[in-house]
């Protein structure tokens, strides 16, 4: 079992930047792909950035490759993801996510466990 609490949101203008992390309890974090998730209001959740267990893969939508970053520490129970030059698009709910499966896995059902979300809001 892992439980999952995300922190870091916030508002911000158009350019700037956030931080955000998730805590993750669970003897099994070290060996989880990691991700994080956003939806907007009245869209659909959708897939922003991965990590594998060992730091060694990430990957990104193409919406925020170049503008985003995600980051693990294992000895922490953590993963980040550190947000620059955002835009009023980026606004939404942001999840983290564990999954016990490995590779390239970017939709939500493969996800097993998922936190609360931390909202984030980007104005113009």
């Amino acid at each position: 079992q892992v439980q999952l609490v995300e922190s870091g949101g916030g508002s911000v203008q158009a350019g700037g930047s956030l931080r955000l992390s998730c805590a993750a309890s669970g003897r099994t974090f070290s060996t989880n792909t990691m991700a994080w998730f956003r939806q907007a209001p009245g869209k659909e959740r959708e897939f922003v950035a991965l990590i594998s267990s060992s730091s060694s893969t990430t990957s990104y939508a193409d919406s925020v490759k170049g503008r985003f970053t995600i980051s693990r520490n294992n000895a922490k129970n953590a993963v980040y993801l550190q947000m620059t030059s955002l835009k009023p698009e980026d606004t939404a709910l942001y999840y983290c996510a564990a999954s016990q499966q490995l590779g390239w896995i970017t939709r939500g059902h493969q996800y097993d466990y998922w936190g609360q979300g931390t909202q984030v809001t980007v104005s113009s």
